[in-house]
């Protein structure tokens, strides 16, 4: 009996064991293999992200191909969002002074603002000439600025020539019975001199020749140019005074090429004069010059006005504008400059989209049309009540590139990174060329260790992108070289700001990348430019530079790595 009791224990014993055991350990497998099952379904819609390099996405965890870190899990929230949205938080913007506007449509105009100077009206202006050949005796109107009027005095003449000829209608009168055709013939002789009937008269009345002639004015006005001095001999027909009429003058404006097809005869004109502050006149363009001039490349825009109280003055300057209602019957998209951002012949805004943990912003390319001034009328992208960036848009697109999204630089849509080539005039060639040209002057000083050079050089890079003249260039590129001049000029303020040859190498750095993307767009020069590149600059994250010579001259290092470096492209042109 007592056996049989030690083997229900032992069973008893046995049982609880394996009960034991499997709540212990078979369970336990069992949570295993269900969270295994949950990982592998999470992994297959995980994506990893690097925390340095953002545009870098797998479907599975490792080590980043740019810089070897690893890998981390993209959040749900973020992972949900389009890849080219990035989002900002609302204390992001206010830091930032982001602005948006809504977009909407009305009626467009553009406003030309056009300087000028008030002229004499050429068809009121006259040459007065001497009839009679001789020396002059005396000038009775000797300043310019002298009213004269029609039939006065203005100079006297002694002519040999025309003693003769009275001599010879003296001697005519005396047979004029006789031979009343040589008599009339020497009369006439003398009205060709346009000796007028009472002075023949007067000669016939003396019985002797007259030594000296008065030079009659055959128009009233202004003497504006004195043509001769006393004691000069003048020829039949030479100039004495330029006299012109006041009472109607010109303002002619200088209308630069960009705007030619814009200003049109019967445009109306409001326009102040500066000698006359607190006045506003209008005028209506009575012509447009058809021809350029060839040293300003400017036409003139013609506006006549009255000026019998004779307030305005000729050589008075004047500002003028011209509004243009464009597209009356159909409405355009009008958005602020300051909302566009270019790059070659690409034109990006910003658009804002509500996401639920901030705000979304994504960029656009879109087409523009005409400049209005201050705005742009948008031909396509946009759509009328969307949301776009008008203030903040580089500070917006800085922090999209460091997130390493798709930007103004970086349209990773068509992944490629492609910058589109401007083609530029000769004259904005030579513009975008000195910039170039001083641009290597420096790299050359930092090839040298010469730190003084490279601060003077600096210093002529600077001047050279401030001359750039953005009216040289094509309409369709002004923007974009505008924005190629904000940015250099911005790396170009840190660089100034070097007390070593170390740390103007550093701001060498950007302004370089800076000057290779403009580089590759514009194509500054007639030939090739080489693309170089120093692996261990940039505290060994590498850095570029460009070159006119294959040959490698390491401005970051100088003298100490004078070769280090490689040709990684060239620019053909």
């Amino acid at each position: 009996m007592k056996r049989i009791n030690n083997i229900w224990k032992a069973a008893g014993i046995l049982i609880l064991g394996l009960l034991l055991g499997y709540l212990l350990f078979g369970g336990g497998n069992d949570a295993e293999q269900v969270e295994e099952h949950d990982h592998s379904e999470r992994s297959e819609d995980q994506t990893w992200t690097c925390s340095m390099h953002p545009s870098i996405r797998q479907n599975e965890p490792g080590d980043c191909p740019i810089c070897g870190m690893d890998l981390i899990p993209v959040s749900e929230d973020e992972n949900e969002l389009d890849s080219d949205m990035f989002v900002m938080s609302e204390n992001a913007l206010k830091l930032a002074n982001v602005e948006t506007m809504l977009v909407g449509a009305g009626e467009t105009s553009k406003e030309i603002r056009l300087n000028g100077k008030v002229e004499v009206d050429e068809r009121n202006t006259y040459t007065q000439s001497t009839h009679i050949p001789g020396r002059i005796e005396q000038l009775q109107v000797n300043f310019t600025g002298e009213k004269v009027n029609r039939g006065q005095v203005l100079a006297s003449v002694y002519s040999p020539d025309l003693v003769t000829a009275q001599e010879e209608l003296l001697q005519a009168a005396e047979i004029k019975e006789s031979q009343p055709e040589l008599f009339e013939a020497a009369k006439q002789k003398l009205r060709n001199w346009k000796i007028s009937e009472a002075q023949i008269n007067k000669m016939l009345s003396r019985g002797e020749a007259m030594e000296r002639f008065s030079i009659i004015a055959d128009v009233g006005g202004v003497v504006t140019e004195l043509m001769a001095e006393q004691g000069d001999y003048l020829e039949r027909g030479m100039p004495i005074y330029k006299i012109a009429n006041l009472d109607k003058l010109w303002v002619l404006f200088d209308v630069y090429e960009s705007n030619m097809s814009w200003i049109k005869e019967g445009s109306t004109i409001k326009y102040t004069i500066q000698s006359i502050p607190g006045e506003t006149f209008e005028g209506e363009v009575k012509f447009v010059d058809p021809l350029l001039n060839n040293n300003t490349r400017v036409a003139t825009a013609r506006v006549e006005i009255n000026n019998e109280n004779r307030r305005i003055k000729p050589g008075m300057f004047a500002t003028g504008i011209i509004e243009n209602n464009l597209s009356a019957e159909n409405e355009e998209i009008v958005i602020p400059k300051s909302a566009v951002l270019w790059t070659g012949k690409r034109s990006v805004v910003y658009v804002k989209e509500n996401v639920e943990n901030g705000t979304g912003f994504k960029h656009r390319e879109v087409v523009l049309g005409s400049s209005l001034g201050d705005s742009y009328v948008v031909e396509k992208g946009l759509n009328e009540g969307e949301e776009i960036v008008v203030n903040g848009t580089f500070t917006v697109d800085a922090a999209v590139q460091l997130a390493g999204k798709s930007s103004m630089m970086n349209p990773q849509e068509n992944g490629t990174g492609h910058i589109e080539e401007i083609e530029l005039s000769a004259a904005g060639k030579n513009e975008i060329q000195e910039v170039f040209n001083s641009y290597l002057a420096l790299k050359n000083a930092l090839v040298e260790d010469d730190f003084e050079a490279a601060k003077k050089h600096l210093k002529t890079v600077e001047s050279k992108i401030e001359a750039v003249d953005v009216s040289a260039i094509p309409t369709s590129a002004a923007g974009a070289v505008e924005n190629y001049k904000t940015q250099l000029q911005a790396k170009l303020s840190i660089m100034k700001a070097s007390e070593d040859i170390s740390a103007l190498r550093t701001g060498f750095i950007d302004f370089s990348a800076e000057m290779i993307r403009m580089a590759k767009s514009l194509k500054p020069f007639n030939e090739q430019i080489y693309i170089q590149h120093c692996p261990m600059a940039n505290n060994d994250e590498g850095a570029d530079w460009l070159s006119l010579s294959e040959e490698i001259r390491n401005p970051y290092y100088g003298s100490a790595m004078l070769n280090c470096g490689e040709v990684t492209g060239v620019i053909e042109q």
